[in-house]
């Protein structure tokens, strides 16, 4: 197993703390700074992998399958942990979390069709929005103007979420009209 799949890895198992430690106050106000620490590590393995796959030819079916889902799994916690926390609103998880869904079954009818369907600009753009506001939102620091720039993120992520998922569709929908004639 190559350094990027060991690192698409370490990420899919560093959730469950990330989620113990967002949920629990085991270590006291500590917890949210170590599920945060966790959280921006994770996201860090995100960018390396990618990098170093890509840079030393080591990109593998398990990574083309595993690091996005990673990514999804990463996420997707962090929103779930929001809501039981009522940090953000279900409608706006629902939201994120139904686009990721989409797209999946968007490149599983891709897959059976034997095409691959890279991420595109959006896609990335919405990803790096979705981090920023899910470490914003855990950081939560007490600063007076922070709410505000908090829920502009918040946004901007559910914003950039729908315009990837239209685009995403757009884009790619002879996948679908394939994926009917079977």
């Amino acid at each position: 197993m190559n350094l990027p799949n060991k690192l698409t890895i370490i990420r899919v198992l560093m959730i469950p703390f990330f989620v113990f430690f967002m949920m629990t106050d085991y270590l006291g106000a500590a917890s949210r700074w170590i599920a945060l620490i966790i959280f921006i590590v994770a996201s860090l393995t995100d960018l390396l992998d990618g990098k170093i796959a890509r840079k030393y030819n080591l990109v593998t079916n398990f990574g083309k399958f595993m690091d996005p889902l990673a990514d999804k799994l990463l996420v997707c916690s962090a929103l779930i942990c929001f809501v039981e926390l009522q940090v953000l609103p279900a409608w706006i998880v629902i939201i994120i979390m139904g686009r990721e869904f989409i797209i999946s079954g968007f490149r599983l009818i891709a897959a059976d069709n034997g095409i691959v369907i890279a991420a595109n600009y959006w896609g990335k753009f919405k990803t790096v929005f979705q981090m920023i506001m899910i470490i914003l939102l855990i950081a939560d620091l007490p600063f007076a103007f922070m709410g505000v720039v908090e829920q502009i993120v918040v946004y901007i992520a559910l914003i950039l979420t729908v315009i990837s998922l239209v685009d995403y569709i757009w884009k790619n929908k002879a996948v679908l009209k394939e994926g009917s004639q079977k």
